[in-house]
């Protein structure tokens, strides 16, 4: 449908004509002409912010003049101006694992709206939403030819009910396609072909207008997109569901830092290498809730494969974005994927005419700035559980074994026999590598690098070492293409990283088992066994359930610790193994130059491939094509479905919201530490039969054997909430090194966090949760937030939160609060035996400070001060409403 632009600012409107065709456009030179305030010095990333309040000011829309003027305050106040603004992207991007509780919510908010007496299509996106199926597929079958075909047919036994559920939604609801299974991963596939840099549509007139391209997504690495001047971040299922619904981003205008890069990288070091140590940097330096823009004269000397890394691993930086303006490595990006001429051509006229170049005189104002000589990245990875825990190669044996002795607190030199095998296992030993995730099977330098590692390796007689799990899980179908070109996928093969899927598999959680004696061995010697993965994530619990240590690092060091087999081997120093002639064979003597790479990314990365493999990028296999489904407005749920299930958010909601009440006598469901990530509080990997999950497929003759992932799952609440808080790795502090999903019940004993809800729910006690800093850090995923609410809980109480979740939870009507003063609760010495109760909440404001109460079990009351983060006013509403869909639901009904 067309778009509707502002009026109000005509005179900002202007028109570019590039090779004959002319577009409409507003202007920020020319918004800077009418008086509205100084622009010039504003970041690119900014720009593209402005841009969408000149465009919708007074277009029915919740924009001011004074919205468009903040921005030039912000530079007069040096990058600082916490203005609430209402800003609209121009799209949605979605994955199938968030994907399919977000359009569950759509089905039943049709459901929803009939029941208020509106009309059900009423809901339908409004803006373009493109869902990609890429979370599904795991490595059960791995190092032989049948790999790929045995995990996609897997794939579709498992996964048929949601698939068929998607695509009754990509023909039930407007402006809705499906990227089919087996296509690649949804931030690869946006960057090489869904995304523009410059969007263009027409607008209610009739006329066409250019602007910048924009999105948020349902997946956190939505800012992979970043690196080609698209400004796009992950939301959760529950925002985005409100922005494609044509509901407006409330937030504040971004502080700004700017990363500068200066030199280029040295012979033998990866991008991979460099985003860590940008992790390593960002996380110290603090960048929650900001953007993060990349500039310097380094940027000459960084191709956009790198930048796309880089801007990937934002949420493990901490975020909001990393964005690259727009150059000519931009221009020759969008030329070689596949791009027509006309688009490539508009995107340079336009960015030139609009101030989003960065040309040699770019120098905007930035909030704050940081620096790095890429001439001093070393080789490196990180591990073994936070993104940011940075180790340079040289140091990764040590590493290792510091963890051994003050993480694990186990013995390095236990061995265990392997039944039926003649090696022993031992911690440290390398049981997953593989090649991963859209962080870096998007780069052809790494994967390119990766192959020729495999070549020399192979050369000299070198293999995987027997007890190593491998796999290659490309980004896209192209990297495929070039491997094969190049003649390394026969290489990748012959050492086990056979093609295994187009998906997130490891990165995700989807590794898949290890061989039962293998698993059975680290069990029963309670070792430590690791993975080396090319991911973006390497949380506790999220892997593997046999894996303790998870560590990142760049495709070639993959391939060479699965060579080495063993995190106990220094690769910069020791043999990795023997060629054929029993020498010893070192990391050096395998590892390419950057000329080799580079000319063989030259030869093989073609623009041709791009065309080709997306020529068709929405028709799928067969198995696609066959997917039947009834043509129906509504969903038809199926009672029996373990799969999808229609949630409780809507059914016999009113039309009028209610009021915001004082939280009274709440008890503790859980009291968690630092770092509490959404890996924790809801897993996306696989679950076993004891647990309430498992409990509830068993009582529905569900078989282990088809339990698949709480992922995969997402669209039934009832085991998602069977789900929450039930990390294997979780630690509740109300018990004593217990791990897993469990607290106290009503009586004091120890259950699960499942069980203890559903009690408390019975006699209509409220719950509070308790955490340190950066709650809610890493996935965008709404079920954290979700399963959160379903359990009862009313507010969070924590040091920080980190940008996604606590919106989500607000988006969920949970109340997010911090802590002031110093407190925390371990200065409170909180147990979890307290009762909670904060007020002030009928009259809240938006970060205003209230006061609670803590009573102890033996009768003591402390008085402390919380600081509310509910942030902004309409996010008030969204309380009020129990939650930001149940506000647009409400607001829809009304309208019809």
């Amino acid at each position: 449908m067309p778009i509707k632009v502002g009026t109000d600012t005509a005179k900002t409107r202007k028109d570019l004509t590039v090779g004959g065709k002319t577009y409409s456009y507003y202007s920020i030179p020319a918004a800077q002409d009418a008086g509205l305030g100084d622009f010039s010095k504003l970041p690119a990333a900014l720009k593209v912010v402005l841009e969408n309040m000149l465009r919708f000011e007074d277009a029915g829309f919740t924009v001011s003049v004074d919205d468009i003027k903040a921005f030039a305050e912000w530079g007069e106040k040096g990058g600082k101006n916490p203005r609430e603004i209402a800003y609209r992207p121009a799209r949605v991007l979605m994955q199938d694992f968030t994907g399919v509780p977000a359009v569950v919510d759509l089905a039943a908010m049709r459901d929803g709206i009939k029941g208020l007496g509106g009309d059900a299509q009423q809901i339908n996106p409004l803006n373009p939403v493109d869902l990609v199926i890429d979370h599904s597929v795991m490595i059960d079958e791995f190092g032989n030819p049948r790999a790929f075909q045995m995990n996609v047919d897997r794939e579709y036994e498992r996964n048929m009910e949601r698939y068929t559920f998607l695509k009754w939604g990509q023909n039930a609801f407007n402006n809705f396609r499906v990227v089919p299974p087996g296509t690649g991963i949804c931030h690869q596939v946006n960057l090489e072909y869904l995304a523009q840099t410059v969007w263009t549509d027409t607008d209610q007139d009739g006329k066409e207008v250019a602007y910048p391209d924009t999105l948020v997504g349902t997946d956190s690495h939505t800012t992979m997109v970043n690196g080609m001047a698209v400004l796009g971040w992950g939301v959760g299922g529950i925002e985005a569901e409100a922005a494609m619904l044509g509901q407006p981003i409330s937030m504040l205008i971004p502080e700004v830092v700017g990363f500068k890069l200066t030199g280029e990288m040295v012979e033998g070091t990866t991008g991979t290498d460099l985003v860590l140590k940008v992790v390593e940097m960002l996380r110290a330096k603090g960048v929650v809730g900001k953007f993060v823009e990349f500039y310097g004269p380094g940027l000459d000397n960084l191709p956009l494969a790198d930048r796309a890394t880089i801007a990937n691993m934002a949420p493990e930086y901490g975020a909001t974005c990393g964005f690259f303006p727009i150059d000519d490595e931009t221009l020759r990006y969008l030329r070689q994927t596949g791009r027509d001429e006309d688009r490539i051509a508009l995107v340079e006229a336009y960015a030139k005419e609009n101030g989003f170049w960065r040309g040699a005189d770019y120098a905007p104002v930035y909030t704050d700035t940081l620096e790095l000589d890429m001439g001093t990245i070393v080789p490196a990875i990180s591990g073994p559980k936070r993104p940011q825990d940075y180790l340079p190669l040289t140091n990764a044996k040590a590493g290792f074994a510091k963890e051994m002795a003050e993480t694990f607190k186990r013995p390095m030199d236990k061995e265990v026999a392997v039944d039926g095998e003649d090696y022993k296992m031992s911690s440290g030993k390398v049981v997953i590598a593989s090649i991963t995730s859209c962080t870096n099977t998007s780069n052809p330098y790494v994967l390119i690098g990766a192959g020729l590692v495999a070549r020399k390796a192979r050369e000299l007689g070198l293999n995987r070492k027997p007890w190593v799990k491998t796999s290659l899980a490309p980004g896209s179908q192209v990297v495929t293409e070039y491997l094969e070109a190049a003649g390394l996928q026969e290489d990748l093969d012959a050492i086990g990283f056979n093609l295994v899927g187009y998906g997130c598999t490891t990165c995700i959680g989807n590794s898949g088992p290890l061989q039962p004696e293998i698993s059975k061995a680290i069990n029963e010697g309670d070792l430590v066994a690791t993975a080396v993965l090319s991911g973006n994530r390497n949380f506790e619990g999220r892997i593997s359930p046999d894996v303790r240590a998870n560590y990142l690092a760049s495709p070639p060091l993959v391939v060479a610790y699965a060579l080495a087999g063993d995190m106990n081997i220094d690769l910069t120093t020791e043999p990795l193994g023997q060629d054929k002639d029993g020498n010893d064979v070192f990391l050096k003597d395998i590892w390419p130059t950057n000329k080799e790479i580079a000319d063989l990314v030259h030869e093989t990365v073609t623009r041709e491939a791009f065309l080709k493999k997306y020529a068709d990028v929405f028709k799928g296999d067969d198995k696609w094509q066959g997917v039947k489904i009834t043509d129906a407005e509504t969903y038809d749920w199926p009672s029996t479905s373990t799969y999808i299930q229609n949630p409780p958010y809507f059914q016999g909601m009113g039309m009028e919201p209610g009021t915001i009440s004082n939280i009274e006598g709440a008890k503790v469901l859980a009291l968690l530490g630092d770092m509490i990530t959404t890996d924790h509080i809801s897993p996306a990997g696989s679950f076993k039969q004891d647990t309430p999950a498992g409990k509830y497929l068993t009582d529905r003759q569900v078989t282990p054997r088809e339990f698949n992932s709480y992922g995969s799952r997402r669209g039934n609440h009832e085991i998602m909430m069977r789900g929450t808080f039930a990390n294997i790795r979780i630690k509740n502090e109300m018990l004593d090194g217990v791990e897993g999903g469990y607290t106290k019940g009503p009586d004091g004993a120890q259950t699960s966090i499942y069980d203890a809800s559903m009690a408390y729910q019975e006699t209509g006690t409220p719950l509070v949760i308790f955490g340190g800093e950066q709650y809610g850090a890493g996935s965008s995923r709404d079920w954290a937030a979700k399963g959160t609410a379903l359990l009862g809980v009313k507010a969070v109480i924590a040091e920080s939160f980190e940008r996604i979740h606590r919106s989500n939870l607000v988006g969920m009507g949970v109340i997010p609060f911090e802590f002031t003063g110093g407190d925390t609760r371990k200065t409170l010495g909180l147990t979890g035996d307290e009762t909670v109760s904060i007020s002030g909440l009928d009259t809240i404001k938006p970060l205003q400070e209230v006061p609670c109460t803590i009573t102890r079990a033996n009768g003591e009351v402390v008085e402390i001060t919380l600081k509310c983060r509910i942030d902004t006013a309409v996010e008030i509403e969204y309380i009020e409403n129990g939650g930001v869909l149940h506000y647009v639901l409400r607001n829809l009904a009304k309208a019809s």
